[in-house]
């Protein structure tokens, strides 16, 4: 008997601290979900702060928050000191790109205007076989500076294209109008199948960079033709440019779109092998891609891709 009483105590001790042990428990587990709440509430506003450019360190203790606080005004000072560095960077270099540029544009003019006011003259033979000569390489430096000159301004970012929704046709038209007096001197013939279809696209550079890769299929074409079709697709619209050149070796069509390559077979031709290079990066920065297809002797497909969204 005593000891069913003594029993019935202890139970009746232990329940009630079994129900203050699950109500600390209750409450802790409710304490420690408000205070993560409130110390993410306080990492989410040290991002926004973060992200608006407003962020400064307020804790100065021991706490974790203050330790997470200082790391992350560490991190956005030196982000802050290397974005203005690289601004200071490319200030130095697009000043560097306008000398350049203005600098070397009045000598060549006035190397091409003299050599070709001396070819008016009475000249010996070999007089105006030195002046042709002083003409072309005049010609050849000014498209040299010129094309380097638009690459550091596209790479540097100097240049930001401005893609929009364009016709295709208005801007090839233009690209066969240029391009008819050169095929027409090889005798090759130049076609344009187009319809009318949309892209986005900046008309500017993308119209720079499929006449560069006009200009070196006539450029490589000795016979035949080169035409340009127009595919439309769901997601890109496509330009294929065709020849009927030497065409270009499996080994080599990885290379062609690097800077300054040229190939063995055509470094007698004109050029400084830039033009493709340049084409892939307008391309590339505007969601459009290029692709070749190819085989010796039986010519050259290159595929422009310019993206419709």
């Amino acid at each position: 008997m005593y000891e069913d009483t003594k029993y019935t105590i202890e139970i009746d001790l232990l329940l009630p601290c079994l129900i203050i042990f699950g109500a600390a428990l209750i409450a802790y587990a409710v304490y420690c979900r408000l205070h993560l709440k409130k110390q993410i509430n306080k990492i989410d506003a040290m991002l926004d702060e973060a992200i608006n450019g407003t962020f400064v360190e307020k804790e100065y203790n021991e706490t974790q928050l203050s330790y997470l606080e200082s790391k992350l005004w560490k991190y956005l000072s030196s982000s802050e000191i290397s974005a203005r560095k690289t601004g200071e960077e490319k200030a130095k270099i697009k000043t560097l790109i306008a000398d350049i540029s203005h600098q070397t544009k009045t000598p060549i003019a006035n190397i091409c205007l003299y050599s070709e006011l001396l070819s008016e003259s009475e000249l010996s033979e070999e007089q105006k076989d030195y002046t042709e000569r002083i003409s072309a390489q005049s010609d050849k430096l000014s498209f040299l500076i010129s094309s380097l000159v638009k690459l550091s301004r596209l790479e540097t970012g100097i240049i930001s294209l401005s893609p929009k929704e364009n016709l295709i046709a208005p801007m090839l038209e233009k690209i066969i109008s240029q391009a008819q007096l050169k095929a027409s001197a090889k005798g090759l013939q130049l076609d344009l199948i187009c319809g009318d279809e949309k892209a986005v696209f900046d008309e500017k550079w993308t119209n720079e960079a499929i006449w560069n890769i006009v200009d070196n299929a006539i450029k490589y074409t000795e016979r035949g033709k080169v035409s340009i079709t127009v595919k439309n697709y769901e997601m890109f619209v496509c330009v294929e440019i065709a020849d009927t050149g030497c065409g270009i070796p499996e080994e080599e069509q990885a290379r062609i779109f690097a800077r300054f390559y040229r190939s063995e077979k055509t470094s007698s031709e004109e050029g400084v092998g830039i033009g493709l290079y340049l084409a892939r990066q307008i391309l590339s920065a505007q969601n459009g891609y290029i692709k070749i297809s190819s085989e010796p002797g039986k010519g050259s497909v290159f595929s422009v891709f310019l993206s419709k969204l």
